[in-house]
């Protein structure tokens, strides 16, 4: 990092994220995208009632940890699922046993959380129980199918 970074999640215009069919989104608001950043990845992200957030996947490379802001979630992982609550934070390690989704079992509340994790480039996604992830590089995202 090349200098403090501060902002305020209300001042963060939020990036919404659809499904190809439109049965989900959610909004990312990203703290460190456009900031020079060589070692963490931040965001907030807001999660609408039964809606879920990216889909069940790990990472070879990057550690994450998610800190519940507000609401209740639910996380799928390989040992389970997980129901956390405000104040809750939870940390996936970089390997198939950090496989996770995490979701909005509310039907009234949005879930809000801070998306907190390393940035080790380039990283390998596997989207976990199919043939399909990415590579994730300084410069692109590709796509492909074992």
């Amino acid at each position: 990092m090349e200098k403090i970074i501060v902002k305020n999640v209300k001042d963060i215009e939020p990036m919404v994220q659809t499904a190809p069919d439109n049965s989900n989104s959610f909004a990312v608001k990203a703290v460190t995208e456009n900031e020079k950043t060589d070692k963490l990845t931040a965001n907030f992200v807001e999660v609408e009632p039964g809606n879920y957030a990216y889909g069940y996947h790990y990472h070879e490379e990057n550690e994450e940890a998610f800190y519940i802001i507000k609401g209740e979630a639910e996380v799928k992982t390989e040992d389970g699922l997980l129901r956390l609550k405000e104040g809750d934070i939870v940390c996936f390690p970089a390997n198939i046993k950090g496989s996770h989704i995490i979701s909005n079992p509310s039907k009234t509340e949005k879930l809000v959380y801070l998306d907190l994790g390393t940035k080790n480039l380039p990283d390998v996604v596997h989207f976990t129980g199919t043939n399909a992830g990415m590579v994730l590089t300084k410069d692109d995202i590709i796509n492909f199918q074992k």
